[in-house]
């Protein structure tokens, strides 16, 4: 596979692929994620696919621009990387922010999308279809607490990539999660400061601007528009959760074709690395469904 920075007319976007005359699968990872998040998978793939990985703007190794970070912002970057390519039409394998974006993608360029994979996208912040639900009043005061805590949050420094890896490590250990595949996921997510010293890849004006936006999404409204099938795969806390599997129901009404399917014991996000296998024989399954 190809990894190489493309230049777009306003941003350069890192992405990894292998372009044949296969079908092609677009693997989007989820937000403070890097395309390395998905080593478990795309051995599953890349025999029988065209794989297109990218980092999103503000993510790995793609440029950071202080703003843009709408996720139709960076559907949009997706969909100039796909013209870039030359690509016709593809299945999207989202995790989180990136089933988000994959769901613009497959709102606005109907055409261009066989499947879309969600393991993302399930509910909105606020309002009816949202995990909090109050007055406006309400909702104002619960964005101005949680402004609070995101310019509150000061930027991680590291001496060394060692000592965060180690880190996470400790952490996933005590878990049990901790395997191979997050390795690779956290050897990425760091860059280096002029100092020599090491900070995250997703910086807090990436951060904060990305969750100030999301607030607002309404994902009723991208899910009226779509017209390819879709598999949603919430994870063991969302499938046990009661209110959003009532979201989720309601925004199933909205489509024309779409499956359920529950990994067991899947952590939000986390699921890929953690049964990597498992995460990708659904894919694939519902994929060679919905292949032209």
């Amino acid at each position: 596979m190809i990894e190489e920075m493309i230049k777009l007319d306003h941003i350069g976007i890192n992405v990894r692929y292998s372009l044949n005359d296969k079908s092609v699968v677009l693997f989007l990872h989820f937000s403070g994620g890097n395309l390395n998040m998905w080593e478990g998978i795309l051995p599953q793939f890349e025999n029988e696919y065209s794989i297109i990985v990218p980092d999103f703007r503000g993510h790995g190794k793609s440029d950071k621009p202080l703003a843009g970070y709408h996720i139709d912002d960076m559907a949009n970057d997706i969909y100039l990387l796909l013209e870039r390519l030359n690509v016709e039409c593809c299945h999207i394998v989202g995790s989180s922010m990136g089933a988000e974006i994959g769901l613009s993608l497959a709102a606005s360029h109907p055409e261009l999308i066989l499947s879309l994979i969600c393991e993302g996208a399930l509910y909105n912040e606020f309002g009816e279809y949202g995990l909090f639900n109050g007055t406006e009043e309400e909702i104002e005061h619960k964005k101005e607490v949680m402004r609070t805590v995101l310019a509150e949050r000061e930027e991680r420094v590291f001496k060394t990539k060692e000592e965060y890896i180690e880190e996470q490590r400790a952490e996933l250990i005590q878990q049990g999660l901790w395997n191979e595949y997050f390795l690779a996921f956290f050897e990425h997510n760091l860059q280096q400061m002029q100092n020599g010293n090491f900070t995250y890849c997703y910086l807090n004006h990436v951060r904060t601007e990305y969750i100030q936006k999301y607030w607002d999404v309404k994902f009723e409204q991208y899910y009226k528009k779509v017209k390819c099938p879709i598999l949603f795969l919430p994870s063991e806390e969302e499938w046990e959760d009661k209110k959003i599997r009532s979201i989720l129901s309601a925004f199933t009404s909205l489509l024309h074709t779409y499956e359920i399917e529950h990994i067991e014991n899947s952590i939000h996000a986390y699921v890929w690395m953690q049964h990597p296998i498992e995460a990708g024989k659904a894919v694939k399954r519902f994929i060679s469904k919905h292949d032209e």
